[in-house]
């Protein structure tokens, strides 16, 4: 089956300026000769009453009539004396009765137009009544015209008409013109989208020059493909990483395996068993974190509870039964963020597991309430409920703070994955956070590492 082309947007622009512009200029063309009638109306009628006028005034002088009485030969004229009777009148109404029935008015004047009657072909003409007063009584001096068509001349009416004419085409020779030019930069966007799309993703689209709408899509078009681009981007990094996390313990359990099948009488099942369990915990944890990450991709809804973040970090240690760190706590009590209590608790369990493998000694837990700042006020209304998870470990350099919170990502070998990381507990716990509104990020301490968790505190926390 067939599919019609869709007329394009220029050619419909083009037809509805042609049908506007047709009917405006046979508007415009009507108009002028309604105007151009009515003109030459008043003209003929002014120059028929002057006529009919010039045998008035002859009449009430009591001075021989002029003959002809019509300068021109579709004029016509009758005298009527005050008996009712035509004493005069011009060649085509000899002999004919009044052309009119009626006659002059208060003013001495009164004109209609008249049809048939005593005039040939039954062509309507413009008669004119006016009294002529004399001592022997009133006389009536009628004059007519026959009445301008609408059309008014043929020539005229050909030179308006091709007027309209050449003004629809040029208007609508300028409205496909103007939609081309508006259109072109779609066009060039299009066309090299479809490029961007066989090619690379690098390229963008270009800019028109006109500050204008379709400046502003392709502002948005280049935007979305900087996002795009940066999305794939970081998921083949991402992917890459993730392979090559998964390789290492593949690498170790196929090794070791091998190692047992090639010596059985050298090893034993149950140290076999260990070593491999030790890499199979360590794929159980990446894969753990990996479904994490993708279902906060995914979801970016939280549940909203109170949530009281003194009580959480007292939690969340009691959960340590054997704690290899020395545990200092400042908790600051009646601190409530409204959240998803489960996420908010694999946050603060990410930090705490990162500070017991990078701290000398002592890992710091503090929580508080402290006001926002105007700038701010938007985002924590109710002011700011800080977490601080603080180690006394060697700390990182300011210029690499950002690069932790990069998934998979590695500082140094002191930081490697020997120390039992996963790479993504961080960039997790950045990801919990901005989900809540908040922030996560790596701050100046005295020594060691300092994290800083900053949430929007609840309503009671700005009452209390």
């Amino acid at each position: 089956m067939t599919s019609r082309r869709r007329i394009s947007i220029t050619a419909r622009i083009t037809l509805f300026t042609l049908v506007v512009a047709t009917l405006l200029s046979a508007l415009l063309a009507v108009t002028l000769m309604l105007v151009f009638h009515r003109y030459a109306t008043t003209a003929l009628t002014s120059e028929t009453m002057s006529a009919g006028g010039r045998v008035a005034s002859e009449v009430e002088r009591h001075e021989a009539i002029t003959t002809p009485l019509a300068g021109q030969r579709d004029r016509n004229l009758q005298v009527v004396d005050p008996r009712g009777v035509v004493v005069a009148a011009t060649p085509q109404l000899q002999g004919r009765p009044i052309m009119a029935p009626f006659g002059p008015d208060s003013k001495n004047i009164a004109h209609a137009v008249v049809c048939g009657g005593v005039f040939p072909g039954g062509r309507c003409q413009i008669v004119i009544a006016q009294s002529a007063h004399t001592t022997a009584g009133d006389w009536i001096v009628y004059s007519s015209s026959p009445t301008i068509p609408s059309y008014v001349d043929p020539w005229l009416a050909g030179t308006v008409a091709g007027g309209a004419a050449l003004l629809a085409a040029a208007i609508t020779l300028l409205g496909h013109r103007i939609a081309h030019a508006a259109l072109r930069p779609v066009t060039a966007i299009r066309t090299e989208l479809d490029r961007i799309n066989e090619t690379c993703p690098e390229r963008r689209v270009p800019y028109p020059q006109a500050q204008d709408e379709i400046h502003d899509l392709a502002d948005s078009v280049n935007h979305t493909l900087d996002r795009l681009q940066a999305a794939m981007e970081q998921q083949r990094a991402f992917t890459s990483d993730a392979s090559h996390e998964l390789r290492s313990p593949i690498a170790a359990i196929r090794a070791e395996v091998e190692d047992a099948l090639l010596a059985p009488e050298e090893t034993s099942v149950p140290t076999v068993g260990n070593t491999v369990l030790r890499s199979v915990d360590r794929l159980e944890a990446i894969v753990g974190d990996l479904l994490t990450i993708a279902r906060q991709d995914h979801d970016r809804q939280v549940e909203r509870e109170p949530v009281d973040l003194s009580e959480l970090v007292t939690a969340e240690s009691g959960r340590r039964a054997h704690p290899a760190k020395r545990f200092d706590y400042a908790l600051e009590p009646g601190v409530v963020v409204i959240g998803d209590r489960a996420r908010l608790s694999r946050l603060l369990s990410n930090l705490i597991d990162n500070a017991e493998r990078y701290a000398a000694s002592t890992i710091t837990l503090r929580v508080s309430h402290v006001a926002g700042s105007k700038r701010d006020a938007h985002r924590f209304p109710n002011g700011i409920a800080m977490l601080e998870v603080i180690d006394d470990g060697k700390g990182i350099d300011p210029g690499k703070r950002e690069l932790v919170f990069q998934r998979f990502a590695r500082l140094d070998t002191a930081r490697d994955r020997g120390a039992g990381g996963t790479g993504l507990g961080l960039p997790i716990a950045r990801q919990t956070a901005e989900a809540h509104g908040g922030t996560l990020g790596i701050e100046d301490s005295s020594c060691g590492t300092r994290f800083v968790l900053r949430l929007p505190a609840a309503e009671a926390a700005r009452a209390d």
